[in-house]
């Protein structure tokens, strides 16, 4: 039997993948009993998260296993298999053992290093050891991934390197800034009361808000981490549990909320998101560019005896008469100017001239032209006269202004400052992203946290952990081969045992008058025979076996020995039972 994981994570597959084919935990009961009821698989266990959904098998065969595995995560899932295969990543033995240490030790993390995932690690271990899916291969190994996991966050500064995603995310929030400078004062919306949710409560609290109000479906979960919240010795935080019906009116008093259930469905709606900014978004300053209302005829310029359009005073231009500019087409364009060389550009020398004529003798609006020092990006003909001769020579060569035209500056509009910060940690999402687009509200999700995160650095720590992993798995291997060979081994000293019973016992019927000491001085004697005999073979094949490649000295041990498979069988099927009854839960 070998070790196969099938699965998909936020490395392999754009977060709307994720999203869809995340499982619950119904859903993964069924897929852990369909597992191991699958021809190819004997041992199984599902390790789901808001970033990644893995199938971990004892298999016997390895494409009958791939194909079968990779089908029950594309029908639990509910995607199709055609769309989820070229998501799907495939490991096997060490590779597969190298994975889930690097898991475990927060190396394949989104955010590197964060501890959350020794718990969901944990979880999962847990789940399939109550439905009786895993055995002593997957046993160990979810054991070991959860020691070698604490080895790493203890042993190194991997934590330097990330931190969870609640931190992660809370620091997105606060565009880098100080979390708990940014948190300082803030009322917090918390819903669900999970493991994530819990955390990020926690987090929340020790950062220093002011309140934290807990929604759950599951009304006595939300007091119990209320309660929690309010008796930590870390934190004076005011703590309070509310029903889910609360949430809507709850949201217009929070000033940060935090989403992380496990709903099929959206918990927040863009609708409810801007019910509950609605009157508290402040205006935009006017003038900025924002959001305030246009001036009349669509320009979106001010008006007024001091507006100003490339040097020119009032609102009229598009009235004057003997200008050659189709104003009304034109005059609405961001940044556009009467004298600027967008207006003129590609004009004919004729209707150049007119302009200027236009342009020098025009009071539009009842102003005078202001002065030319007051015209950024006019010439003045005294100081330009070199550049006017140009442009001069350039008209009467090729009868037009040459389209020389830079693009307009464009003011883009400025969105007023958040006054609802959203984190939304779950998968599949329980905030609608498009509330992202609504004023006065900045969101954070899963998907935003992965582009964040793509470019983080690396920490020196990253390294030192790396190695504890290879060092790990190595050694697991070496194990794992060598507790192949122990049944063999087993079977072989029983067999010899066997011979040297069989023998005394003739010895017996040859010799009735042998007295009991030296029928038992003789017994052990040719037992310390067979032992000398059996002991540097054993010894040796037990090492020969642990090393990479060794799997097939057990075989040879039988073949050499004529040992009976079934007997082998039986033995390993003893040490297995032994070794549940002894292990306990995780």
């Amino acid at each position: 039997m070998s070790l196969l994981v099938v699965g998909l994570s936020h490395r392999s597959a754009p977060v709307s993948v994720l999203e869809r084919a995340s499982l619950n935990a119904d859903a993964q009961v069924k897929l852990l009993q369909d597992t191991v009821a699958a021809e190819p698989a004997t041992e199984a266990a599902v390790l789901a998260t808001c970033n990644r959904i893995e199938l971990y098998a004892d298999v016997d065969k390895f494409h009958a296993g791939v194909a079968e595995l990779s089908t029950l995560l594309a029908q639990h899932s509910g995607v199709g298999l055609e769309e989820l295969t070229p998501y799907l990543y495939v490991h096997y033995e060490d590779r597969a053992v190298h994975h889930l240490f690097s898991v475990a030790c927060g190396l394949d993390s989104m955010v590197v290093g964060e501890g959350q995932i020794l718990g969901q690690i944990k979880d999962s271990l847990a789940r399939a050891q109550e439905l009786h899916s895993a055995g002593r291969l997957l046993n160990d190994l979810f054991q070991q991934a959860l020691r070698v996991g604490k080895r790493a966050h203890s042993e190194t500064g991997i934590d330097r390197a990330g931190q969870s995603l609640v931190t992660f995310g809370l620091e997105q929030l606060a565009r880098g800034g100080d979390v708990q400078e940014w948190a300082r004062g803030k009322k917090a919306l918390v819903i669900g009361a999970g493991s994530m949710s819990s955390l990020a409560a926690a987090t929340l609290a020790r950062a220093g808000v002011a309140e934290v109000v807990v929604a759950n479906r599951t009304f006595d979960r939300a007091e119990r981490l209320a309660q929690i919240l309010s008796e930590g010795d870390d934190t004076d935080v005011l703590a309070r549990a509310v029903p889910m019906e609360s949430v809507p009116a709850e949201l217009t008093r929070a000033d940060v909320a935090v989403s992380c259930t496990g709903a099929t469905g959206l918990v927040l709606t863009a609708e409810s998101v801007a019910d509950a900014v609605g009157g508290r978004t402040p205006a935009p300053d006017a003038g900025t560019g924002g959001d305030g209302p246009a001036a009349p005829g669509g320009s979106g310029r001010t008006t007024g005896p001091d507006a100003r359009q490339g040097g020119l005073t009032g609102t009229s231009l598009g009235s004057e008469d003997g200008c050659p500019l189709d104003l009304s087409a034109v005059q609405g364009t961001a940044g556009f100017s009467v004298l600027g060389e967008a207006a003129v550009a590609g004009m004919a020398a004729a209707d150049l001239e007119q302009h200027a004529a236009w342009v020098d003798n025009g009071t539009a609006g009842g102003g005078q032209r202001a002065a030319s020092p007051a015209r950024p990006g006019t010439l003045d003909p005294a100081a330009d006269t070199d550049a006017i001769a140009a442009l001069a020579a350039t008209v009467a060569t090729v009868g037009r202004i040459p389209e020389r035209r830079r693009p307009e500056p464009v003011e883009e509009p400025q969105r007023p400052e958040p006054v609802l910060f959203l984190l939304d940690l779950a998968m599949p999402r329980d905030i609608d992203a498009a509330a992202h687009r609504l004023a006065g509200v900045r969101l954070v999700d899963i998907e935003s946290l992965a582009e964040a995160s793509a470019g983080a650095p690396m920490a020196a720590d990253v390294d030192q952990v790396r190695r504890i992993v290879s060092d790990e798995v190595a050694a697991f291997g070496a194990a794992l081969r060598a507790a192949h060979i122990t049944p063999t081994v087993v079977a072989l000293r029983t067999m010899a045992a066997d011979v040297v019973a069989s023998e005394i016992a003739r010895l017996d019927g040859r010799l009735p008058g042998l007295d009991d000491k030296h029928r038992a001085e003789i017994t052990q004697t040719v037992r310390r025979v067979v032992d000398k005999l059996l002991h540097a073979p054993t010894v040796r094949v037990k090492q020969l076996a642990a090393e990479p490649g060794g799997a097939g000295y057990a075989d040879a041990l039988r073949t050499l020995f004529d040992l009976d498979p079934e007997t082998v069988a039986a033995v390993s099927r003893a040490e297995d039972s032994t070794t549940q009854r002894d292990r306990g839960p995780a």
